[in-house]
C-alpha cells in the first residue's frame, strides 16, 4: 500500500504557493487592564472580570497568535446531532472549500461521503481537502477502511480537486512497525486534530467522523464564523499535508495506494525519521509562534465590537525539535495564574473522557486558589473501551484506579471540600440507549462572575501522550462578552446533567475495586490511553 514517488530532486521545504501565501496583519493589541494589588473588583462584572483577565492575555499573547472576534461569532452546539447535521448543512452551502482533519472517518460512513460527493457535484469550482491518520486510516486494509472510503473521491473528482493526506508518525519505523500488531501500534503517535473548515467557518471539537460520534458519543463542539480563525487553521492543516503521505486510487486488493510525494516540505518519516523532524521543525515552528504567524486581517468585525481573544493552540511535540509547541505552556500558564491570591473565588471545571491528566497538570490543578471546582469524566458504563474485546476491555478499570487516586490527593490537598469529580453516564455502553463520553476542556470563571471568561476546546486529552506524541490542535477563548460567556456556563452545566459526584467511599466499594490485571491495563493506558 505504501508507494514512493519519483526520487526528490532537492530537500529544501517547499509548499503549494497558493496554499501557504497568506496576508500578514499587524498583531491586534488587548485592552485589559491589569488588576493593582488591593484593586476592588466591585465595579461591575465586565470591569472585574477585564482586570482579572490581564495577567492571562499578557503572558498568553507570548505563547500563541491570537485573533480578536465578537462573542457572537462563536456557537456553541450541545448534542452528537446536532453537530453531525450542522456539518452536512455546511458542507452541502459549500461554495469554495471543505477541509477536514481527523483521526479518522468511519468505514462505514457512505452518508457523509454522498453528502461531500453531493457538494462537489453541485460546485465545480469546490475543494475538498482531507488530512487523517495513516495508521488507524489503513488498519483494516485489505478490508474495507478509511482510505478505501475516501479514494473513490479522487477517482470521481480527479486530484485537482481532491487531496486525501494521511500522515504517519516518525516513531513507527523499520522493525518496530514490522512487528507491532496494527491493534495497538496507535501507542507511537498520531494525527489527532479535529479540524472541520466550510469556506470561512471552521468547527473546533474532539469528535472523530463516525455513527457514534454523530449520535451517542457525547463530545465538544464549537462553530467559529471567522475568515481569520479558518484560514489559519486551514493552514495548519496544509502545512502537516504536505508533510503526509497521498492516497491514491488503486486496482490493489486494498482500492488504494500511499505515495509520498516528491513535492512534499519533507523527506518521507519512514526513510529518514531524524532528518523529517528536522525539516518538519523548519516548516511548522514559525506557523506556531506568535512572532512569526502568518495572521490574516480578513474578519470585518469593527474593532471596538471585537471583545473576545481566540489563541491557536497547536501541539506537534513529535515534529518539533526543539520542541515549541504552545497548548501544553498556555494551559500551564492559566492554571498557574489561578494559584494567585486574587483568584481566589474563581473556579474551574475540567474534562476528559479518559481520566489521564499529564501529571503536570494535576499538579497545577490542585495548585490553584479556585474553588467550587469540578472534573467531569467518564463512568467505567460510559467508557469506550467498556466489555471491549481483549486486553483493552481492561482500560476503563484502569481509569477507575486513576480517577481514584486524583479523588484521594484532592482529599489530602488544600482543595478538600472545593472539588469534586464527577462521572458522567447515561445508560451503558452496548445496550440500548447507551452512550459513550468523550468530551474534553477546560472553563474558568473569575471572581464575582457567574460564567465561564476562558475556555479550551479542541482535540488534545491533556495526557502525557497528547504533550508527546500526538498532533493536537487547540483554541482558547478569552472573553469578556457576556453572551458568549452565559453559552459557555450552560455548556459546562449541561454536561454535567448526566454527572455525578464520586466520592472516596465510593471508590472504597467492594464492585469499584481493580483487581491485579489492572496493572496491565495501566500499562496500556501509558501506551495507548487518551488516543481515541
Amino acid at each position: 500500500m505504501l508507494a514512493r514517488s519519483t526520487s526528490r530532486c532537492c530537500t529544501k521545504l517547499r509548499a503549494p504557493a497558493s496554499r501557504l501565501s497568506l496576508r500578514v496583519a499587524r498583531p491586534q493589541c488587548r485592552q485589559f487592564s491589569s488588576p493593582s494589588s488591593g484593586a476592588s473588583h466591585s465595579s461591575g462584572p465586565n470591569s472585574s472580570s477585564a482586570g482579572l483577565l490581564a495577567p492571562f492575555t499578557s503572558e498568553l499573547d507570548k505563547i500563541a497568535p491570537s485573533f480578536r472576534i465578537n462573542g457572537s461569532q462563536v456557537r456553541v452546539l450541545q448534542t452528537p446531532t446536532e453537530f453531525y447535521e450542522t456539518l452536512k448543512d455546511k458542507i452541502r452551502k459549500a461554495e469554495k472549500r471543505i477541509f477536514l482533519s481527523t483521526l479518522y472517518i468511519g468505514k462505514s460512513e457512505k452518508e457523509l461521503i454522498a453528502t461531500l460527493q453531493e457538494a462537489l457535484r453541485a460546485k465545480p469550482d469546490l475543494k475538498l481537502s482531507i488530512l487523517t491518520d495513516a495508521l488507524r486510516g489503513t488498519r483494516e486494509a485489505p478490508n474495507p477502511s478509511c482510505a478505501s472510503l475516501l479514494a473513490p473521491l479522487i477517482s470521481e473528482f480527479g486530484p485537482d480537486r481532491v487531496e486525501i493526506r494521511m500522515y504517519h508518525t516518525p516513531n513507527l519505523t523499520g522493525l518496530r512497525k514490522k512487528h507491532i500488531p496494527k491493534r495497538i501500534n496507535e501507542g507511537w503517535g498520531l494525527q489527532h486534530m479535529k479540524l472541520y473548515g466550510i469556506d470561512d467557518e471552521i468547527i473546533l471539537s474532539g469528535a472523530n467522523l463516525s455513527s457514534d460520534y454523530f449520535s451517542d458519543r457525547q463530545d465538544r463542539y464549537h462553530v467559529y464564523s471567522s475568515r481569520d480563525i479558518t484560514e489559519y487553521f486551514s493552514n495548519l492543516q496544509t502545512a502537516v499535508s504536505s508533510l503526509s503521505f497521498l492516497v491514491k486510487p488503486s486496482s490493489d486488493p486494498s482500492g488504494f495506494k500511499l505515495v509520498w510525494p516528491e513535492d512534499n516540505s519533507a523527506i518521507s518519516p519512514l526513510e529518514n525519521p531524524k532528518k523529517f523532524v528536522a525539516e518538519s521543525t523548519a516548516l511548522l515552528s514559525g506557523l506556531i509562534s506568535p512572532k512569526t504567524a502568518p495572521r490574516t486581517a480578513l474578519d470585518d468585525t469593527p474593532a471596538e465590537k471585537r471583545d473576545t481573544s481566540v489563541y491557536m493552540l497547536a501541539q506537534f511535540s513529535q515534529l518539533l525539535s526543539p520542541d515549541t509547541s504552545t497548548e501544553l505552556p498556555a494551559v500551564s500558564h492559566v492554571l498557574r495564574t489561578l494559584a494567585a491570591p486574587e483568584y481566589a473565588n474563581s473556579s474551574w471545571t475540567f474534562t476528559a473522557g479518559y481520566f489521564n491528566p499529564a501529571p503536570s497538570l494535576t499538579k497545577l490543578l490542585l495548585g490553584t486558589a479556585s474553588t467550587n471546582n469540578v472534573v467531569i469524566t467518564a463512568s467505567p458504563f460510559a467508557n469506550g473501551f467498556y466489555q471491549s474485546p481483549g486486553v483493552s476491555g481492561l482500560l476503563p478499570d484502569a481509569y477507575t484506579l486513576l480517577a481514584r487516586r486524583f479523588v484521594r490527593a484532592v482529599h489530602e490537598s488544600k482543595h478538600r471540600g472545593t472539588t469534586v469529580l464527577k462521572e458522567w453516564r447515561k445508560g451503558t455502553v452496548g445496550e440500548p440507549g447507551g452512550w459513550t463520553y468523550h468530551a474534553k476542556g477546560l472553563w474558568v470563571t473569575m471572581p464575582k462572575n457567574e460564567n465561564p471568561s476562558i475556555s479550551l476546546i479542541g482535540s488534545s486529552n491533556y495526557t502525557k501522550r497528547s504533550y508527546s506524541l500526538d498532533l493536537e490542535a487547540n483554541a482558547l477563548i478569552v472573553t469578556e462578552n457576556e453572551d458568549l460567556k452565559k453559552r459557555l456556563g450552560e455548556e459546562q452545566r449541561w454536561l454535567q446533567d448526566n454527572a455525578t459526584v464520586v466520592t472516596r467511599e465510593d471508590f472504597a466499594k467492594t464492585e469499584r475495586r481493580v483487581g491485579l490485571k489492572v496493572r496491565i491495563a495501566m500499562m496500556i493506558v501509558q501506551l495507548v490511553g487518551g488516543a481515541l
